[in-house]
């Protein structure tokens, strides 16, 4: 029986164990022995991790030849329109390569966790929120998704990766399942 943890990635963390230069890393949160992320967030991302013990559900919720489903909310600067959304959702040309079809739509104001330390605001330029259904994952794709079509990305939570979602873990905060 496989293991998996849910964790909800907090800002400022790598994703993984160790660092060299004393950053902080998954340790701080997870201190079961054998668990290895499924996948990675950047630094300056929040949200939803997972971590298995098992190399195939690994595999399975890495490769995008299983077209498991990641959504994300991202806080862009300026007001979203249809015409980026539907952008976003046909494929975006990126330096690396048209991005796959993926999912987009406007999100309400979700209610989440207070990021420390806060996005940066400007007073005359208003955000919004998007969710994003993407089917790959390339470094950084979102953000570079979100600009490429004029908008750049403040916040990025993931939420969900396939069956799995944050529910109500607050940053750090880790649920272990057997499947």
């Amino acid at each position: 029986m496989a293991r998996l943890i849910l964790l909800n990635k907090p800002y400022d963390m790598l994703s993984q164990f160790t660092d060299d230069t004393g950053r902080n890393t998954l340790a701080s949160c997870i201190q079961t022995p054998g668990f290895y992320p499924a996948g990675r967030l950047d630094r300056d991302s929040e949200g939803l991790l997972l971590l298995t013990d098992d190399g195939k559900l690994q595999q399975k919720i890495s490769d995008p030849q299983h077209k498991m489903g990641k959504v994300y909310w991202a806080q862009v600067e300026g007001l979203i329109d249809e015409a980026a959304l539907q952008k976003l959702a046909g494929g975006v040309q990126l330096n690396d390569g048209m991005t796959r079809l993926a999912k987009a739509r406007v999100l309400a104001e979700p209610t989440v966790w207070t990021r420390d330390p806060p996005i940066r605001e400007r007073r005359n330029i208003p955000t919004s929120w998007v969710e994003l259904t993407l089917f790959e994952g390339r470094n950084r794709q979102v953000r570079r998704m979100t600009a490429a079509v004029g908008f750049p990305t403040l916040r990025l939570i993931r939420h969900s990766i396939g069956p799995w979602s944050l529910g109500s873990l607050q940053p750090g905060e880790s649920r272990l399942l057997e499947i």
